[in-house]
């Protein structure tokens, strides 16, 4: 028997605490940003979802089906915001807005 574990398992593992599911998607956003990859944050979405007890008790918390579900998280997903805030909301993750480092300087006319 190995002493390997499978990774997709140890990742999911790790998913578990609430500190290292939020790093891991704050980061995938912020790839998002970068790239406007979104099939890399629902990833991420779906790999949290799945170290919470999975995609249908997901479904239950966010009063969505299981199948609408997984179309809003799929890879050619492109849920609402409404949605995606219900399945941050069930995660026990909320959005936030913050400033830009490289924000544009607003002029103000007096």
């Amino acid at each position: 028997m190995s002493k390997y574990r499978d990774f997709k398992d140890y990742h999911i593992e790790q998913l578990r605490d609430p500190e290292d599911a939020k790093i891991y998607l704050s980061v995938a956003l912020e790839d998002y940003e970068q790239n406007g990859d979104i099939e890399a944050f629902l990833l991420a979405v779906r790999d949290v979802a799945e170290a919470q007890g999975g995609m249908s008790k997901l479904a239950e918390r966010v009063s969505l089906t299981r199948e609408g579900l997984y179309k809003a998280l799929s890879e050619n997903g492109n849920p609402q915001l409404n949605t995606m805030g219900k399945i941050l909301h069930g995660l026990g993750f909320k959005f936030s807005i913050e400033t830009r480092e490289n924000k544009l300087q607003m002029s103000h006319s007096t």
